[in-house]
């Protein structure tokens, strides 16, 4: 009879562990789909004083966290989400950071000079800028800059250039430690215009000064793994003494802070792992008008 049990006991374990598995198998297999699956256009418009009546809207592309070099990011899936955002006209595109995967310099400078044939594509009339991600700076920052310079991208590193009756200021990456304000700041009043702050980390946003508009951001990829109740299942970086990744006020989307906008898109591709759940890869078509 106590064998009996015990065998029955055993059969349930192991059908347990069976559902266990399979339903964790299925959760992966989901979540490598979402991050290999064409990115979400979230469109948004936004009223800006200063702009004269009479102005069209201007279309602005935000996108980041290409990481191209793992298995969600292909130059085949890049090149697609290139026409994607061709297709939509935009007048600026804004790019902010993470070109690249990685935490190191092996294999990075084949990664980074893989962007260049695909970006060159993208084409708007008030130009192609881009800032850099911490993952870029830790692998191959000078021939990820190459990259994109030879894409015809302009590459912004504590600077601004106008464009338009906008000045894009590039503030260089928090989270890595590039980030220089008031740098960045003098070269914004230097191009004069209206300004639009494009950086990686979000982190940065409490300490700029509070008559700055709009922020466009990146690196969170909006928690990546976002489960129901529990929400981000990782929130800092182990192979970085496990410091906090990002303030969780700037994880996703739209935060409202006075007058400021900021915007964090959850970026195109993934990081180090290529599973997305509860957190799908976008970019912004950010419609900015009178």
């Amino acid at each position: 009879m106590v064998a009996k049990r015990r065998r029955s006991v055993k059969r349930w374990l192991a059908s347990v562990v069976a559902i266990v598995i399979a339903a964790l198998a299925a959760v992966v297999a989901v979540g490598l789909h979402n991050s290999r699956s064409m990115p979400i256009v979230r469109r948004v418009t936004l009223h800006v004083p200063g702009l004269a009546r009479d102005t069209d809207p201007i279309r602005v592309a935000l996108l980041a966290d290409i990481h191209l070099g793992n298995s969600g990011m292909t130059a085949t899936r890049l090149a697609k989400i290139v026409e994607q955002v061709e297709a939509t006209r935009p007048d600026m595109i804004l790019l902010a950071g993470d070109f690249v995967t990685g935490h190191d310099a092996q294999g990075a400078t084949e990664r980074a000079e893989g962007l260049t044939v695909p970006l060159a594509r993208l084409s708007a009339p008030l130009g192609v800028v881009a800032v850099l991600g911490n993952h870029d700076y830790w692998t191959a920052a000078l021939t990820v800059r190459t990259a994109l310079m030879r894409a015809g991208v302009t590459v912004l590193e504590n600077k601004a250039v106008r464009l338009g009756p906008f000045a894009v200021v590039g503030i260089g990456d928090r989270f890595s430690g590039h980030d220089d304000i008031r740098a960045s700041l003098t070269q914004m009043r230097r191009a004069g215009g209206m300004p639009i702050i494009l950086t990686h980390s979000p982190d940065l946003v409490p300490d700029l000064p509070n008559n700055l508009p709009l922020v466009l951001t990146g690196h969170t990829h909006c928690g990546q793994v976002v489960l129901p109740l529990i929400g981000p299942l990782v929130m800092h970086a182990p192979k970085d003494h496990w410091r906090r990744l990002y303030n969780p006020r700037y994880r996703c989307g739209i935060v409202r802070d006075g007058k400021r906008t900021t915007i964090i898109t959850a970026g195109v591709g993934s990081g180090t792992s290529t599973i997305r759940i509860g957190a799908m890869p976008d970019w912004w078509l950010i419609s900015l008008a009178p």
